[in-house]
């Protein structure tokens, strides 16, 4: 990307502000910028693409989120070129230039009813043994972090790849898709039952004694929509 488009895209996103939320909810967005459009919003950051330059993805983080920029930034300069990444081109103090990933997330899917192949899921299987080899540790590996380009699958947010332990969020949403996802059949799931679970992930341990049980009350939800 050249210095004149950068200087005009900082410049522009300088209207938009965004602000971290309580409760792991999506960020809030004030302000806008003329020729740009979000096209994604997450817990830390919202995404923006420009009608002017429409391959790159600008990540904009909230304000209190300089950590995840940085940690961001480096774990895209360690992944390097990888076919299940996206690539970062640059950053200022506010955000990342992505390259632009088109496809729906895996949570999208869902709510379209778009079929995910088992394709997709070994792809990531095989994205977290590249982010092993290269010693850094996959991490946050959810729904709306995975997008489906031809049925397979790329991953987005590498902010927690620096940190230790096992969230077991990928592992979850394996045994959810092989144990489950036949429940869906290819029928869209409304998003209301989409975020419920999603809250109700967010808090399992609350509402049941393992994550067999959290799958159990999750399924007769969906066996009840069918």
């Amino acid at each position: 990307m050249g210095q004149h488009q950068w200087q005009q895209a900082s410049q522009a996103l300088a209207a938009i502000t965004v602000e971290a939320q309580p409760d792991n909810e999506p960020v809030a967005i004030t302000g806008a910028a003329q020729g740009f459009r979000c096209i994604g919003v997450g817990t830390d950051a919202a995404v923006f693409q420009s009608g002017d330059f429409p391959q790159y993805a600008f990540k904009l983080y909230a304000e209190g989120k300089e950590d995840k920029l940085e940690a961001e930034a480096k774990v895209y300069g360690l992944i390097g070129q990888s076919p299940y990444f996206s690539t970062c081109y640059g950053r200022d103090e506010r955000m990342l230039v992505l390259k632009f990933e088109d496809g729906p997330t895996l949570f999208d899917c869902l709510l379209q009813g778009i079929y995910v192949p088992e394709e997709a899921i070994q792809d990531v299987e095989k994205a977290r043994e590249y982010i092993r080899e290269i010693g850094l540790n996959p991490r946050d590996i959810h729904l709306k972090n995975i997008i489906l380009q031809n049925g397979r699958a790329k991953l987005l947010d590498v902010s927690e790849y620096i940190k230790p332990g096992n969230d077991f969020r990928w592992e979850h949403l394996k045994k959810a898709y092989q144990e489950y996802y036949a429940i869906i059949d290819g029928k869209p799931v409304p998003f209301w039952l989409l975020d419920t679970i999603r809250k109700w992930y967010h808090h399992w341990n609350r509402y049941s004694a393992s994550f067999e049980e959290f799958m159990r009350i999750v399924s007769k939800q969906l066996n009840y929509r069918k």
